[in-house]
């Protein structure tokens, strides 16, 4: 893993203030009532932060997309444009679900709820990818590895000796 938990945490934070943000808006929208727009973003917000996290670990372990670059004489994982579509997009499945059922349970109506999850579709995903992008800015929490010599040898050893 080339993050420390404390990064992914932080990353979870910051989404989850804009995402909160956003999902609050379009309940107003939706329900026209900001005390049913506020239930269901303030519940998110909670939900969302630890389900985030969740997919952030799980997306780290997964090697596809990621490039190493020298920065500052380190070695820094960076992910490729691809892979933030990818991780935009699975956790947009993961977020409409949440979500929608969350916007059930505050309105109890279905129509509602598809409405707010459906369009944050849209929404987020445009949010997530700019977030991430800024994110691969930012240094904090990122393992660095001292510059190693080409390995041969299949990914998974490659990844087994930089971590030793």
């Amino acid at each position: 893993m080339s993050e420390k938990h404390h990064r992914s945490l932080l990353k979870g934070i910051s989404w989850r203030i804009v995402g909160t943000i956003d999902t609050t808006l379009l309940s107003w929208l939706f329900t026209g009532a900001i005390h049913k727009a506020l239930r269901i973003g303030g519940i998110e917000f909670f939900t969302k932060i630890i389900l985030y996290y969740l997919h952030e670990r799980i997306w780290l372990a997964v090697p596809w997309g990621r490039t190493v670059a020298a920065e500052n004489g380190r070695h820094i994982s960076k992910d490729q444009h691809h892979r933030s579509i990818a991780k935009g997009v699975s956790w947009r499945i993961i977020g409409t679900i949440d979500t929608t059922i969350i916007a059930f349970l505050i309105t109890g109506r279905l129509d509602k709820a598809l409405s707010i999850g459906l369009t944050e579709i849209v929404t987020k995903v445009f949010l997530y990818y700019v977030h991430e992008r800024i994110w691969q800015r930012i240094s904090l929490g990122r393992h660095s590895h001292a510059p190693e010599a080409p390995q041969t040898g299949s990914s998974h050893e490659n990844r087994g000796a930089a971590h030793e």
